[in-house]
């Protein structure tokens, strides 16, 4: 059998070779199974083969042990084991490039976003907000933007959501009325975020897609690892963060159509949790990412434990599949093996939903896309071992391997510039100096008992007329700070572009 043929990834009883055709590799995939059946080792199996195809991988490391794929395979007995009843021997371990990521920068380079890149549909599913606090905050987003201030850190938001409360009244006519206690909410959600990691992922240097794009000398596709074992215990951080970098990559790269083999390819493990309690709109989003993102020449691959995990609409777009072992134990898991039974093309040799529950560790039903996009017959199927190390590096092997990273210094040090805190700190800060000044004044609060109660010339005036001037001054005024403001907006915005 031959190991080097870049996608083959495992074979059948009858010795058949079951590959990927590369032209099809990004009309997605699902990668399906039991805690336990082997979904790792093909998730590692699927991308070092598109390493060596040339294809960049990036992908989330939930347990840790994707980390193995930096270092060569080890020929333990049961690896040989594996080989002889594949039939292998040519086999050769081997470590493929990798660079490691991680949002809280413990062991990977620094992966940040900022509040505006995130947007209010996605920032909102991270701070928990109903529909009702959601559309607030859009309102607050808008706010920003025909304010001209850039939303780069949590500081900003905190800051812009202060400038709002306290503005209410004023942007009422223009924005709607904006609910005291909904703006609480928001604040309160805000700080806690904050205080769970937020002021490290939300802020520059935001990461650069390129740098997710890359080969190395030898011409094998990078593959991104996302320590993502402290980033899961918040699912919605992890589940929005992943889905974040998929519209990234769907807003900002151009259509390629159909190419020869894909510009990149993205594992989403624990893919269940970015539908759970996932909002319409959400869905809606990922549903038109999933079907577009192909021609950008981005191909997604879900790993879960059960296809009903994923909603129809995506799932049916996903052309690739390779099933690990279902058990059925209740009524509602026999409902699900039937289900993903009936999701291949049926093959008369095989009795799906029989085999499904018999898989052994490693085995899998794959039905993938052939040369003219069709789905080829199921096939029970053999997965072939990972050449590279099966398990997590070790702390001083990752070390190392860190230390050669050709980004080095790119994310480490945090940029701090000026944005909407500072902007709206700054205008408080005139906006007292100018009240003090008037105030000081003869147009100010002594100017106007004085215009009551006597005037330079000696005429009393009326207290009607002295509130009259008075009022048409501070309209005057106020008119013109927000002309200034206005102009100062554009130009804001103009140069944050």
């Amino acid at each position: 059998m031959d190991t080097q043929n870049p996608l083959v990834i495992g074979k059948t009883a009858e010795g058949v070779e079951v590959a990927l055709v590369p032209s099809m590799a990004n009309r997605h995939g699902l990668i399906a199974g039991a805690t336990g059946t082997g979904k790792t080792v093909t998730l590692q199996l699927l991308a070092e083969r598109f390493s060596r195809l040339g294809v960049p991988v990036f992908t989330a490391d939930v347990k840790g042990d994707l980390s193995g794929i930096a270092a060569p395979a080890q020929m333990t007995p049961r690896l040989q084991e594996r080989l002889s009843k594949l039939g292998i021997t040519n086999f050769q371990p081997q470590q493929w490039p990798v660079l490691f990521w991680d949002v809280y920068a413990k062991t990977g380079h620094p992966v940040r976003a900022t509040v505006s890149e995130m947007g209010p549909l996605l920032l909102g599913r991270v701070l928990q907000l109903n529909e009702t606090q959601a559309q607030v905050l859009q309102v607050v987003f808008k706010v920003a933007d025909d304010q001209g201030l850039l939303l780069l850190d949590l500081k900003d938001l905190k800051e812009l959501l202060t400038f709002v409360a306290e503005n209410a009244a004023t942007l009422k006519d223009e924005y709607g009325n904006i609910a005291p206690a909904t703006l609480a909410t928001i604040q309160r959600n805000v700080l806690t975020l904050n205080e769970a990691g937020g002021e490290i992922f939300f802020g520059e240097p935001a990461l650069r897609l390129e740098h997710l794009q890359q080969r190395d000398f030898s011409g094998n596709g990078v593959v991104s690892i996302l320590d993502a074992t402290q980033l899961l215990l918040d699912p919605r951080l992890y589940s929005t963060f992943l889905l974040w970098l998929l519209s990234e990559l769907f807003e900002e790269l151009p259509e390629v159509g159909d190419l020869d083999k894909p510009k990149l390819i993205f594992f989403f493990d624990e893919a269940h949790l970015l539908f759970k309690d996932a909002p319409n709109a959400l869905i809606t989003r990922i549903e038109q990412v999933v079907r577009l993102i192909r021609s950008k020449g981005v191909g997604i691959y879900f790993v879960t434990q059960n296809p009903s995990d994923i909603p129809e609409s995506v799932l049916a777009q996903l052309g690739n599949r390779f099933q690990h072992a279902l058990r059925a134990y209740t009524p509602s898991e026999q409902k699900a093996v039937r289900t993903a039974a009936k999701s291949f093309r049926p093959n008369p040799a095989l009795d799906t939903e029989s085999v499904i529950g018999e898989l052994k560790v490693g085995e899998a039903l794959v039905s993938l896309l052939d040369a003219e996009g069709r789905p080829t017959m199921v096939e029970r199927t053999m997965i072939l071992p990972p050449q590279g190390q099966i398990g997590m590096l070790s702390a001083e092997q990752r070390k190392e391997v860190f230390s050669r990273s050709p980004l080095k210094g790119c994310y480490d040090a945090a940029v701090d510039r000026e944005s909407a805190y500072e902007v709206l700190k700054k205008r408080k800060s005139e906006q007292k100096a100018a009240t003090s000044e008037a105030l000081a004044q003869p147009g100010g609060v002594g100017g106007i008992l004085g215009g009551i109660f006597g005037s330079p010339g000696g005429r009393r005036q009326s207290v009607g007329e002295a509130l009259v001037k008075s009022l048409a001054r501070s309209a005057g005024s106020s008119l013109g700070r927000q002309i200034i403001r206005g102009v100062l907006g554009s130009i804001g915005r103009s140069l944050g572009k």
